[in-house]
């Protein structure tokens, strides 16, 4: 998959930096050969000496200690990849590249690089939210500096939120994506997420409690994996990742016309929570109370996106998912979904408010094909459609 590619492999301080061993071992397995730099904060998680091993290369540590330093070595090893991965990305290293400082080996080459930049973030919970590295990722992400991860889960400090070190086999699918040799490369799919809200007045609207957060793992997993993904969103509070394109739409009726603009495609993912109803006709202007009683609202059903594309005719996508959101008999729910909406597999979830899931960091799903159903075990959003990724190009292969 990676045969020949040249992998520059900046390994940052922190407890994740032990998963970079296993890493190496992906990349080399993978054909890829790789150019190990350690910095001085990394080398208190791994040894030199492992990395080089698994490498099969010089560990590069400091930046004079380059041979031909002054042939400026240092800007020759920065340009001699196809790609540069930074993993962990810790929150310092983040703040250099951001600032553009140049104070070691590792912040020297990635400002002296012209390689595509692919950056794995792992840091505590709180750094990852804290404001100043929200302000830097906008500018990786505005500079073109491409993420995998960070996923969410347990951490090594004993907290829990997003902030864990993407896993290697999802670092590896990433760095296959962005050098164009990722499994669903040459793939376009189709994504919905979101809410959409159905207007009741101009102030008013039917809605629910969807984030976005899971549609926009699954368009994140999908990208790193080379898929060209067209992302219908509706109004989620979860930003959309980079990378795709997106098309953000408002209602029930907006998101069906954008899904059907955007067809065709390959495979279309049927995150988005879409509201079942809208009001016949929304007022165009506020209702006010009144003393004759409550104001009656006659409701219109909504067109079911999922059973127009699913039962196309012509131009359907060869992998059809749809997503069944439950608070009971979940699995009787969702297969019944899927064989009513004429869809390929159903996304079953559990959302009562017990299970913290519906706007939450976590997921327990059950996948629903022709071949059954297959309960997941609970992880973090990112895990799930990380695993929804592969098993869509497997799919597709």
């Amino acid at each position: 998959m990676l045969t020949g590619k040249r992998i520059l492999l900046i390994i940052g301080g922190g407890i994740a930096a032990y998963k970079t061993l296993d890493l190496i071992r992906r990349l080399t397995a993978a054909g890829a050969s790789v150019t190990p730099v350690l910095t001085r904060a990394g080398a208190e998680f791994v040894t030199p000496l492992s990395v080089a091993a698994l490498a099969g290369a010089k560990v590069h540590q400091d930046l004079f200690d380059l041979t031909e330093e002054a042939e400026m070595g240092h800007i020759r090893l920065s340009r001699s990849a196809d790609l540069v991965v930074v993993a962990p990305a810790t929150a310092d290293l983040m703040a250099k590249m951001a600032a553009g400082l140049a104070n070691d080996l590792a912040s020297t080459l990635l400002l002296a690089t012209d390689t595509p930049v692919l950056i794995a973030p792992a840091m505590n919970v709180r750094m990852w939210e804290h404001a100043a590295t929200r302000r830097n990722r906008a500018v990786l992400e505005a500079d073109g500096i491409a993420f995998v991860g960070p996923n969410s889960g347990d951490m090594a400090c004993g907290e829990h939120g997003p902030g864990r070190m993407a896993e290697p086999e999802e670092i590896v699918a990433a760095i296959a994506a962005k050098l164009g040799t990722g499994p669903l490369s040459g793939r376009r799919i189709i994504v919905t997420s979101g809410p959409t809200h159905e207007p009741i007045d101009p102030v008013r609207y039917i809605a629910n409690r969807s984030s976005g957060a899971q549609g926009t793992a699954i368009a994140r997993a999908l990208a790193d994996l080379g898929a060209q993904v067209v992302f219908v969103t509706g109004p989620a509070t979860v930003p959309p990742p980079a990378g795709v394109e997106v098309v953000r739409v408002e209602t029930a009726r907006d998101m069906a016309e954008a899904v059907a603009a955007s067809l065709p495609a390959d495979a279309g993912v049927f995150a988005a929570a879409v509201a079942d109803w809208r009001v016949k006709a929304a007022s165009e202007r506020k209702l006010k109370k009144s003393r004759d009683g409550l104001p009656v609202l006659e409701f219109s059903e909504n067109p079911d996106i999922l059973a127009t594309v699913s039962q196309m005719a012509e131009g359907r996508p060869r992998l059809v998912v749809g997503f069944a959101a439950e608070t009971d008999d979940v699995e009787a729910h969702a297969t019944t979904k899927r064989a009513r909406k004429g869809c390929d597999w159903i996304v079953a979830n559990d959302v009562s408010p017990a299970t913290g899931i519906m706007g939450g960091t976590e997921n327990a799903v059950t996948l629903i094909t022709e071949h059954g159903a297959e309960a997941w075990p609970r992880m973090g959003k990112d895990a799930v459609a990380g695993e929804l990724a592969r098993r869509i190009a497997a799919a597709l292969a």
